[in-house]
C-alpha cells in the first residue's frame, strides 16, 4: 500500500501522532498529511493511512487508533498509543529506509521500542505520569509546548504548529536511531578489543565510544579501566558497576584527584600524565604509554586496598 494521504486528527496535537507522522512521512514522502475529524477522512480507504483517530485498529485496513473500547495492548498488557501501533507495523521499514544494516534491524527495532516508543505510549495513555522538577522537560511535554497559545485564533495556527513540531520531532527520532545504530557498531569493536585484551584488566580501544554495554554483555568482569586516544591526548576511564549511579569497579587513586600536569606527574610518577578529575573517574595523558602506565598504577592501588 502506497498511500496518498496520512490522516490524523485536527486540533491540538500530542507526541504520539507527531512521532507517528515522523515514521510515516519518511516512508511515504509523497503522501499529504491531512488533519481532520471529518467522517469522509477518518473512514478507511485504499488511498490513506489513518492514525490516532477513527475509533478502530485494523492494520490491513490502514487504521491505527487506540482510543476505542477494547483498544490494543502490548503482549505484556501495557497500553499502546498510535506511535506504538505505527512503530509495530512500520518500524522495520523505517529502519531499512534509514540505512540500518539488515542484520541489526530486529535488535534496533526492539531497543527503540523499549527505550523510546514505550514511554510515549504509557504517557499518552495516562499509565505513566512524570513528576518532579524534570516532568516538564520530557519529550511529550516539550513537544506540546510547540502548540499555539490559547488566544492565537488564526485558522491555520494548529496546522502550522503541527508541521513545525514535526520537523523537531523528526530530529529526535533520527538522532536516537543514529545513536542506537552507533552503539551496535561500537559493540562489535569493543567485543573484538575484549578478545584481544585476554585476562588483562585494561581495555584499549581505537577511539572513544560507548563501551559498558559490550563489556557487560561479554561478562568481562575482570576489566577495570578503558584507555583510548582523543583528539590530542589519551584518556583513562573507569567502568561503572551498574547502569544507574556512578560507582566504579575501581576508582583512580585518591592522591591524583584534581591534579594536572607537573603536579600530577610528581605524584603518580608518570611523565606525560596531564589531568585527573576530582571525581577520580577519568584521567588524561599526553601519550599512549603514559595512559597505560596510569591505568596500571590505578589497578595496583585498587588491588592493594582490596577494592577488587
Amino acid at each position: 500500500m502506497i498511500p496518498d494521504f496520512l490522516v490524523t486528527h485536527s486540533g491540538g496535537f500530542h507526541a504520539d501522532e507527531l512521532l507517528s507522522s515522523v515514521i510515516l512521512t519518511r516512508l511515504f514522502p509523497q503522501a499529504r498529511i491531512v488533519r481532520s475529524r471529518a467522517p469522509e477522512w477518518i473512514t478507511p480507504g485504499p488511498d490513506r493511512i489513518i492514525y490516532d483517530v477513527g475509533g478502530a485498529y485494523d492494520a490491513e485496513a490502514g487504521i491505527f487508533d487506540h482510543h476505542q473500547r477494547g483498544a490494543p495492548l502490548r503482549d505484556d498488557g501495557q497500553p499502546l498509543s498510535s506511535f506504538g501501533l505505527i512503530w509495530k507495523h512500520y518500524g522495520h521499514d523505517y529502519l531499512a529506509a534509514a540505512g540500518i544494516p539488515e542484520e541489526n534491524i530486529a535488535e534496533l527495532h526492539a531497543s527503540f521500542d523499549a527505550s523510546f516508543v514505550l514511554p510515549i505510549d504509557l504517557t499518552d495513555n495516562g499509565a505513566l505520569s512524570p513528576s518532579g522538577p524534570l516532568a516538564g522537560l520530557t519529550l511529550p511535554a516539550l513537544l506540546e509546548t510547540l502548540k499555539p497559545v490559547f488566544d492565537d485564533r488564526a485558522p491555520e495556527a494548529d496546522d502550522r504548529a503541527f508541521h513545525a513540531a514535526l520537523a523537531i520531532a523528526s530530529s529526535f527520532v533520527e538522532a536516537k536511531i543514529a545513536q542506537s545504530a552507533a552503539k551496535l557498531r561500537a559493540e562489535a569493536i569493543v567485543q573484538q578489543a575484549i578478545r584481544y585484551s585476554g585476562e588483562g584488566r585494561v581495555l584499549e580501544l581505537p577511539l572513544g565510544m560507548p563501551f559498558r554495554p559490550a563489556i557487560v554483555k561479554a561478562g568481562a568482569d575482570h576489566l577495570l579501566f578503558v584507555v583510548h586516544p582523543r583528539e590530542k591526548d589519551w584518556c583513562v576511564t573507569g567502568i561503572r558497576r551498574a547502569d544507574e549511579g556512578f560507582e566504579l569497579r575501581a576508582d583512580l587513586p585518591a592522591a591524583w584527584a584534581g591534579l594536572t600536569n607537573g603536579e600530577l606527574e610528581a605524584v603518580c610518577g608518570v611523565p606525560g600524565a596531564s589531568f585527573c578529575h576530582n571525581g577520580r573517574f577519568i584521567a588524561a595523558a599526553r601519550t599512549r604509554e603514559a595512559a597505560l602506565a596510569m591505568a596500571g598504577l590505578a589497578i595496583e592501588e585498587a588491588v592493594s586496598i582490596g577494592k577488587v
